[in-house]
């Protein structure tokens, strides 16, 4: 059974979609796709059906990540078929962490930047929607760093499965 990492932002068509393309990349990279799924969602439904904001799409083709996307809510039911939820900053993790139907669930949920080694304290990765192209730069630079580190904590948990 694959391993299931679900990204969550806000309205899931800027930060989400650019970590879920980033990080599909990385496990494609380690060779373990097929043992890792990857998919993103927001907490809100304000832009269900709709496909990633222009300037993601734009920053991810630059730099190499492709992205078909469609936006969705995230829903409570996902926790039980999810083993992390990764949250892009501080207001995802307590609204999903709320939604966790068990304690169990709860714990699945984690900030994207913790796994940044080099990452301060503030480990909200910005809303880049309402500002310029720089800021989208931005997330993707915090996406890729955090992405490293994320990738060897699900490597660990996929070979333990195998094991």
């Amino acid at each position: 059974m694959a391993y299931r990492v679900c990204f969550v932002c806000t309205g899931n068509i800027c930060r989400s979609p650019m970590a879920e393309s980033v990080f599909r990349a990385r496990v494609e990279e380690a060779g373990l796709d097929g043992l890792v799924e990857v998919d993103s969602a927001g907490t809100g439904d304000w832009h269900e059906g709709d496909g990633a904001d222009p300037r993601s799409l734009d920053v991810l083709e630059e730099h190499g990540y492709d992205s078909d996307h469609t936006a969705r809510q995230f829903q409570a039911s996902w926790f039980s078929r999810l083993d992390l939820v990764i949250a892009l900053d501080s207001g995802h993790l307590k609204a999903l962490r709320r939604l966790a139907p068990t304690p169990e669930d709860e714990a699945k949920v984690r900030l994207l930047r913790s796994y940044d080694p080099a990452a301060d304290d503030d480990l909200d990765v910005p809303d880049p929607y309402y500002g310029g192209r720089d800021g989208f730069e931005t997330v993707l630079e915090m996406v890729e760093a955090a992405s490293t580190g994320l990738l060897t904590a699900v490597r660990e948990h996929v070979e333990g499965r195998a094991a």
